[in-house]
């Protein structure tokens, strides 16, 4: 590993959302936090374009790399391949809930079969040397009891997973969509603390509807991480806090405009290989939400990157239209 692997806090794995132009964005804003990329099939990894697939740059470390399926031979020779390219940890995902993964038979389907699970994670576990995790939920469908919840996690970890990071929702396979499953089914942080308490050897990563940092402090009152996604999408400015609040690191952490900055080598090479501006700036429509210039950042980010010739200039003229008051306190991304 790259650096010190924490689960204290996380951010998410989001499909079309957590490539590797978000996380080295990411990246710029914390040296700490645990980056997952988006879920990747077991089948695609052995038998696709691994470099495509698996590429990622260096200064993305401590990242996890998630696999999605159910075939534990499939998925043995899939986490060996994602461990030769030097991700920190392999994370199966057995907690989506869209139709497409359900046909597959993977995603959060699999909590009916927790012994499938297992065999999985065990398979996995015998022929790599770095953490093989499970992100699940707290049920899915009618097994949704904390008896079911309880029986899933000590069967996955008999097999030797000792790291979960539960979404605190249940998943409707039947009746709703993956983004109302992130919505409608009422969230339960109760029954991840109790879950810890009864299982005080396992690193328990609560996942869900956490909106700042402000209340993943309280929850690591409970648990052992905390892993936000939408929030940390939608206002990304907040993981500049994270290496100070959550890790209590002295650093001073950049001001919004300086992190857009540190980023421009970075762009710069990626343009170089062809990698259209807008691929990467798409992540960096949130940066300077409820600051005064934000709207114009946004509108002249998402105007101009599209276009076949843009350049850096499209930043830095993006920036212009930002007031110095996008580096304000850093205290406002700890409460909003």
């Amino acid at each position: 590993m790259n650096k010190q692997l924490a689960h204290k806090f996380c951010v998410a794995p989001m499909m079309d959302w957590t490539d590797q132009h978000c996380r080295v964005f990411h990246r710029a804003m914390t040296s700490r936090a645990l980056l997952y990329t988006e879920m990747v099939t077991a089948n695609a990894v052995v038998h696709g374009d691994q470099s495509r697939l698996l590429g990622y740059s260096d200064i993305e470390h401590p990242v996890a790399l998630q696999l999605g399926g159910s075939d534990p031979t499939l998925l043995a020779e899939a986490a060996q391949i994602g461990e030769a390219f030097g991700y920190d940890e392999i994370n199966l995902n057995v907690g989506c809930p869209s139709d497409r993964v359900q046909n597959g038979r993977f995603g959060a389907c699999l909590m009916r079969e927790p012994d499938l699970v297992a065999r999985c994670v065990a398979a996995m576990a015998e022929v790599v040397q770095v953490p093989v995790t499970v992100k699940c939920r707290i049920g899915v469908d009618n097994q949704d009891s904390e008896a079911d919840l309880k029986k899933f996690i000590q069967i996955v970890y008999n097999a030797g997973c000792s790291i979960f990071i539960i979404h605190a929702r249940k998943a409707w396979l039947k009746g709703l969509n993956p983004k109302e499953n992130r919505e409608i089914p009422p969230l339960d942080y109760e029954r991840v603390y109790r879950l810890k308490a009864e299982y005080p050897d396992a690193t328990i990563i609560l996942n869900g509807g956490i909106p700042n940092l402000q209340e993943a402090l309280y929850h690591l009152g409970y648990v052992d991480g905390v892993m936000l996604g939408r929030a940390a999408y939608q206002k990304p400015f907040l993981l500049r806090e994270v290496d100070r609040l959550i890790f209590g690191e002295k650093s001073v952490p950049l001001c919004s405009k300086e992190i857009v900055m540190s980023l421009i080598p970075y762009i710069k090479e990626q343009l170089t290989k062809g990698v259209p501006l807008h691929k990467m700036t798409r992540h960096m429509l949130g940066m300077f939400q409820g600051m005064p210039g934000a709207r114009a950042w946004r509108q002249r980010l998402s105007d101009n990157t599209v276009r076949e010739k843009a350049t850096l200039d499209t930043i830095h003229h993006a920036l212009e239209a930002v007031t110095g008051a996008a580096c304000q306190h850093a205290e406002y991304d700890l409460y909003h």
